[in-house]
C-alpha cells in the first residue's frame, strides 16, 4: 500500500510530459545562442529616419560624470594597432600655420621655382618634380582675400566668382578666341577655344556627327590641351567623362578655371613619362590645337596616346595639320610644312594600324583596332615600332614612354575584342568588368566585385546622415584617395558629383583599369607626395584604410596637409579606418582647426571600423 501511495504523487512520465520539457529546453537554449548572435555581428543600418536620430546622438557628446569631467575617452591602451602609428605628444598640438599670401597657388609639385632646375627639352620642367622631404613646407595653404563659396552645379559650369582665381592672364591672352572673360565680380565661360571659332556646343555637335558620341560607346575621353575644359563641359551633355589635361604654363590658371567650373582636370603634360593612367582606359582620346609634335620625337607622344585607348578607341586631332590645303593661310604656315606634318602623322597611325574614320573641316578621326591579330602579322611590311615587353602594362606611375607598341591581350579570332568587350554605358557601370572576368587580376571575382557593390552603396546610404546636401549639388568635385575598385563612386553616381578615383601607386592590386572598365576616371598617386592639382579644387575628399596603408611610410600629418591643401575652404572629408587609426589621425587633424568628429560606421558600435567626419562648412558659416 505504501509503495502504490508513492507512485500515486509522483508525477507520470508519459509522452506528452518528456515533449514539453525537451521544447522548453530547446526554446531557452535558443535564445542563447540568438542572444551573443545578435551581440557580435556587426549591427544592421536601421531605416533612414532612425537612422539621422542615431546620427544626431552621436554628434552631441555625452554628459560625463563628475569624476571624469575633462577627461578624453583614450582608445590606444586598449588596441594593439595604435603601436605601429608614430606617437604624437601628449596634450594639445600647437594649430599649423597659414603659409605667407604669396602660397595661395601653391602646387609642390608643379612650382615654378622648383621647375627651373630641370631641362627645358621635351617640356621635362613642366612634369613633376616633388620637393625632398628637407624641402616640404609645414603650413596651411591659405585662400584668396575676398575668397566665395562657389555657385551650385550645374550653374558653375557657365560662371566663377573672380576672387576665387583672380587671374586675368588668360582672358587677356585669349581674348579673341572666348575662353573667359572678365565681367565685374564674375568669370564667365561662353564656351570658346582655339578651334571653336563658332562656341565648343557647335564643335561638339559637328564632332557626333562623325562618329557615336550618343550610342553609350564612348564614355571616357582624355583631352590633352584642354584650356579651360570647355570641350569636356559640353561632353557631359552625351554622358561622357572626360579627363581633362593640361600643363601648369605661360597660361596660368586653365586647369585651376576648369575645377572651379566642376569639371575633372589635373595637371599634367606629355613629355618623358607615362601619362598616370593604365593601358586601355580612354574611349576617345583628343587634341584641338594643343601644340605637340605628334610624328616626333619617333612618334613618342603619339605611341603614348595608342597606350592609353582601348580596344576600338577614338582619336580625334583638330587643327594644323588637318585639312592644310584649305586652312593653313589662317595658321601662318607654309603650305610645305603643313604637308609634310600631317604625312607624317598620317604614316605613323598607318603602321600603328589605325583606320582613317573621317576628315571633314579641321576635324579628323582615326580608330586603334580591336586587337593586334592581323597588326602583329604585319608589322614587318608596315615597318611598324616594335611591342613592349612586360608584365604589368597597366603600372604607368613614374615610367618613362617606350618606343615600342603597347601590345593588346591576344585573341582567337579577328572579330574578337582584345581583352574582352565592354557593354555601353550606363550598364557598363554595374557589369563585371572584362579584367575581372577574365581572372587578370589575382583574387578578384565577380562575385567579390558584386559584393563590394553592395557594401558601397550601404555605405552611402550611411554618409547622407551626415550630409544630406550630397542631392543638392553643393558637392560636387569628389576624390576618393583608395579607389580599389571603384565602388564608392558608383553609388555616388546618383548624385550631381564626379568623382576622381586614385589608386595609391603601392596598393596591393592595380585595379585601376577595372574603374576605367566601368567608365569612371582616376589615376596613380603616391600619397608621400602632392597631388596634381591647385589648392581648393575638391568639395569632398574620401579616404578609406588610406592612413593604415601609409602610416609607415610617411607622416601622416604631411597627408593631411595635403588633403588640407586641395579640399575647399567649406569642404568635407569622410576618413573611414581602424579606430586606432582615425583616433590618431583626429588628433593630428585639429592641428590644422578641422571641424571635425568620430563616428560609428554603418556597422555599428561594435564594430572596429570607425569614421573620422569633417564639415568645414560649419566653420564657415560660424564665421
Amino acid at each position: 500500500m505504501a509503495g502504490l501511495r508513492l507512485s500515486s504523487i509522483l508525477p507520470n512520465p508519459n509522452r506528452r510530459t518528456l515533449a514539453f520539457i525537451f521544447l522548453t529546453a530547446l526554446l531557452c537554449l535558443l535564445s542563447y545562442l540568438l542572444g551573443i548572435y545578435q551581440n557580435s555581428r556587426p549591427s544592421s543600418p536601421p531605416p533612414l529616419p532612425a537612422h539621422r536620430a542615431a546620427a544626431d546622438c552621436l554628434l552631441r557628446p555625452l554628459p560625463r560624470p563628475p569624476s571624469a569631467a575633462g577627461a578624453e575617452l583614450d582608445f590606444l591602451p586598449r588596441h594593439s594597432a595604435a603601436a605601429a602609428l608614430a606617437s604624437l605628444p601628449d596634450g594639445d598640438l600647437p594649430p599649423i600655420p597659414f603659409c605667407s599670401p604669396n602660397f595661395t597657388d601653391y602646387c609642390p609639385c608643379q612650382d615654378p621655382n622648383r621647375e627651373r632646375r630641370f631641362p627645358m627639352h621635351n617640356l621635362e620642367h613642366r612634369e613633376r618634380h616633388c620637393p625632398v622631404p628637407d624641402e616640404r613646407v609645414r603650413c596651411r595653404v591659405p585662400r584668396p582675400e575676398g575668397y566665395r563659396t562657389l555657385l551650385p552645379w550645374p550653374a558653375s559650369r557657365d560662371r566663377a566668382w573672380f576672387a576665387n582665381v583672380p587671374s586675368k592672364k588668360l582672358s587677356i591672352a585669349k581674348a579673341d578666341q572666348n575662353w573667359v572673360r572678365v565681367e565685374g565680380n564674375w568669370l564667365v565661360f561662353p564656351g570658346g577655344g582655339t578651334s571653336f571659332s563658332q562656341g565648343v556646343k557647335w564643335y561638339v555637335d559637328q564632332m557626333a556627327k562623325l562618329f557615336p558620341l550618343k550610342s553609350g560607346e564612348i564614355r571616357t575621353v582624355l583631352d590633352i590641351g584642354c584650356g579651360v575644359a570647355s570641350f569636356g563641359g559640353h561632353l557631359l551633355d552625351y554622358n561622357i567623362l572626360t579627363m581633362s589635361v593640361a600643363p601648369r604654363d605661360v597660361h596660368e590658371a586653365q586647369v585651376q578655371f576648369a575645377l572651379e567650373r566642376g569639371l575633372p582636370a589635373m595637371l599634367g603634360v606629355l613629355s618623358v613619362h607615362k601619362l598616370p593612367y593604365p593601358s586601355r582606359s580612354f574611349d576617345m582620346a583628343h587634341c584641338a590645337r594643343c601644340l605637340i609634335q605628334w610624328a616626333g620625337y619617333d612618334g613618342l607622344y603619339l605611341l603614348e596616346i595608342d597606350r592609353v585607348l582601348r580596344p576600338g578607341g577614338y582619336w580625334v586631332l583638330s587643327g594644323p595639320p588637318i585639312n592644310w590645303k584649305r586652312l593653313h593661310k589662317g595658321w601662318q604656315r607654309s603650305p610645305q610644312d603643313l604637308q609634310a606634318e600631317q604625312n607624317a602623322i598620317e604614316d605613323l597611325a598607318r603602321r600603328l594600324c589605325w583606320k582613317k574614320v573621317s576628315e571633314k573641316d579641321a576635324i579628323a578621326i582615326w580608330r586603334k583596332p580591336t586587337n593586334h591579330l592581323h597588326c602583329s602579322k604585319k608589322s614587318k611590311i608596315l615597318k611598324s615600332p616594335p611591342f613592349c615587353e612586360g608584365t604589368d602594362l597597366d603600372f604607368a606611375w613614374y615610367k618613362k614612354m617606350e618606343l615600342c607598341i603597347t601590345p593588346l591581350p591576344k585573341v582567337k579570332a579577328a572579330q574578337d575584342v582584345a581583352g574582352g568587350s565592354l557593354e555601353k554605358w550606363p550598364r557598363r557601370l554595374h557589369a563585371a568588368p572584362p579584367r575581372i572576368t577574365t581572372g587578370s587580376i589575382e583574387g578578384i571575382t565577380v562575385k567579390t566585385f558584386n559584393q563590394d557593390n553592395q557594401i558601397w552603396n550601404q555605405r552611402v546610404v550611411h554618409y547622407e546622415a551626415y550630409f544630406s546636401s550630397l542631392k543638392e549639388g553643393k558637392y560636387r568635385n569628389i576624390m576618393d584617395m583608395n579607389a580599389g575598385l571603384g565602388g564608392f563612386a558608383a553609388a555616388m553616381s546618383k548624385y550631381p558629383v564626379w568623382v576622381m578615383n586614385v589608386v595609391p601607386a603601392d596598393a596591393t592590386n592595380n585595379t585601376l583599369g577595372i574603374i576605367y572598365e566601368r567608365g569612371l576616371i582616376g589615376t596613380y598617386m603616391n600619397w608621400c607626395e602632392a597631388f596634381s592639382t591647385y589648392p581648393r579644387t575638391y568639395d569632398l575628399i574620401h579616404a578609406d584604410g588610406l592612413f593604415s596603408m601609409y602610416m609607415n611610410k610617411c607622416d601622416i600629418v604631411d597627408i593631411l596637409l595635403e588633403m588640407d591643401r586641395i579640399l575647399r575652404p567649406d569642404g568635407a572629408v569622410i576618413i573611414r579606418d581602424h579606430v586606432d587609426v582615425v583616433v590618431k589621425t583626429k588628433r593630428a587633424a585639429e592641428q590644422l582647426r578641422w571641424q571635425s568628429r568620430i563616428v560609428h560606421s554603418e556597422n555599428g558600435p561594435f564594430h572596429p571600423e570607425k569614421l573620422l567626419i569633417v564639415d568645414n562648412s560649419i566653420a564657415a558659416s560660424a564665421n
